[in-house]
């Protein structure tokens, strides 16, 4: 949603009438995640993709016909793998779309609080019709839908507004809102006997660099890519510059635990501790384990990483703050210039977002 609200809100300015179409689940090898949308105006303008291309002309039929009528539905559409070849796809899949008459307001507007400078993350948790497909994969007759219902909300600091009428069950719902938001994933849970789609926007994912070195050039490089919003901290002004990194969002000259009010370093980060400069290094790990930092990981040899540890044993870091340290940092790629260095952390960075293990995917199929 968020990479469409440019175009929404052009579509918004001209006064234009807009739907919406949002997978909401999937089954097999999907062309689009849970939370893909598709927007289409009343005179046959379409943005975002539900399928790839696959089901796109039907769902904009859809659109229109929940707009005349007000009503919204979820369709169930099984993708053939030779549907999907036409378009220019690997594979099929079967995917559930939630079909709206209008965008939420309430979708628009945590999409751009997520994206905003300092912003903030949270779940917008749509109750689906009644007659909505099963969880359970197999076919399904889409039934007439229902007028939409109100929204609920769900903020990163788990406030709900709005309830489902129960104590528990708005308890749970938090919970499941909370761990999409830390995992970025959109997704339908079955409570109180009813489907609700939550829909996930997270503040933008953050990577702070503590060490303008070579290795960092290619960290920003690649993660401006996979849309992190970057930061690099370094006490030489020589090296942090905007001609070393172009693609960074924020360059700071100073030591990193002195800077992390300014910042705003917090649990939403990611740190790489790349200077090999105990006086660096160091307080800026202490800092990152204090404040809850997300993945938090320090370049350095086993013999490095063994006398670290004991140093920070002796300053007060706990046992089981120094478990989250990733040091040596990276994943075991193999590689050895800066750029494939970089590969390795961003790797293991993007692994701890989704809870992925960095295990080949070949090895976990056979087992």
């Amino acid at each position: 949603m968020q990479e469409l609200l440019d175009t929404l809100a052009g579509w918004t300015a001209e006064g234009a009438g807009v739907g919406r179409a949002v997978v909401v689940r999937t089954f097999g090898s999907a062309p689009r995640p849970e939370g893909a949308v598709l927007l289409v105006t009343d005179d046959g303008r379409i943005a975002g993709s539900v399928s790839g291309g696959c089901v796109e002309g039907a769902a904009a039929e859809e659109i229109w016909a929940a707009r005349k009528a007000g009503r919204e539905r979820v369709i169930r559409y099984g993708i053939s793998d030779e549907q999907a070849w036409d378009v220019g796809l690997a594979c099929g899949g079967t995917i559930d779309v939630l079909v709206e008459p209008s965008v939420p307001v309430l979708a628009v507007e945590a999409a751009e609080a997520a994206r905003a400078r300092g912003g903030h993350g949270a779940a917008v948790v749509t109750p689906l019709p009644a007659d909505s497909p099963p969880a359970a994969f197999g076919q399904h007759t889409p039934g007439p839908g229902s007028p939409p219902e109100p929204e609920l909300l769900v903020g990163e600091d788990g406030r709900l507004d709005g309830t489902l009428g129960d104590p528990d069950l708005d308890a749970q719902l938090i919970g499941a809102a909370q761990d999409a938001l830390r995992s970025g994933r959109s997704r339908t849970v079955e409570l109180g006997g009813r489907s609700l789609f939550i829909e996930a926007f997270p503040v933008r994912p953050r990577l702070v660099v503590v060490g303008a070195v070579e290795v960092a050039r290619s960290l920003v490089r690649l993660a401006h890519e996979l849309g992190y919003e970057t930061v690099v901290i370094d006490g030489r002004s020589s090296f942090a510059t905007p001609e070393r990194f172009p693609d960074v969002d924020q360059l700071v000259v100073g030591w990193p635990d002195e800077v992390a009010d300014d910042i705003g370093l917090g649990p939403n980060d990611a740190v790489a501790v790349l200077t090999h400069d105990v006086k660096f290094d160091e307080p800026a790990i202490v800092e990152a384990l204090r404040r809850g930092c997300r993945y938090v990981g320090a370049v350095g040899s086993k013999k490095t990483q063994g006398d670290r540890r004991q140093r920070l044993l002796e300053a007060g870091v706990s046992p089981a703050e120094l478990d989250r340290l990733r040091g040596p940092v990276g994943l075991d790629l193999g590689g050895r210039n800066p750029a494939e260095t970089a590969l390795a952390i961003l790797a293991e960075v993007v692994a701890e977002r989704y809870g992925g293990t960095g295990v080949p995917l070949k090895q976990r199929a056979a087992a």
